[in-house]
């Protein structure tokens, strides 16, 4: 087994996700590693169809750019401290777009954080680090909500 040269960090701007990146730019300096960022938007359903079409158009434009100039400030910020690949923007269902990543970079590791939720919350809101770890192909670290920042 070789160590992971390509880390894949799911964002979503928490500061969850802030943790999780922190420790992957430590392992990518120990490892030499390169760093991919994804941020997924989910896509909202509306219950009138011809209404939420053109919400969901607008909005998801709106997503589309402010995520991805939010990505953008991340790497400029960052980019001295470790070197990044691609940075990718995918809409739909963040554990499907997570994985799908993992196929596009050649990523061999996964370090995503995660917000702890437990009872109600999590049964309603899901978890995507552990439907990740349950299914990708490579090694997750998961980075959890009271990791301290260094």
């Amino acid at each position: 087994m070789k160590l992971p040269t390509n880390i894949l960090v799911p964002i979503d701007f928490s500061e969850t996700a802030d943790r999780a990146l922190d420790y992957a730019i430590m392992l990518a300096a120990k490892l030499a590693a390169r760093i991919h960022l994804v941020h997924v938007i989910s896509i909202p359903s509306y219950g009138i169809p011809d209404l939420g079409v053109a919400v969901t158009s607008t909005m998801m434009e709106s997503l589309v750019r402010d995520g991805q100039a939010a990505l953008d400030r991340i790497t400029e910020q960052r980019k001295g401290e470790a070197t990044f690949g691609d940075v990718l923007l995918r809409t739909g269902d963040p554990r499907n777009m997570i994985l799908e990543a993992v196929n596009d970079v050649g990523a061999d590791l996964i370090v995503i954080g995660t917000h702890g939720r437990s009872g109600v919350a999590r049964v309603l809101l899901g978890s995507v680090a552990e439907a990740v770890v349950r299914t990708s192909p490579c090694p997750v670290v998961v980075v959890p909500t009271t990791a301290t920042r260094r």
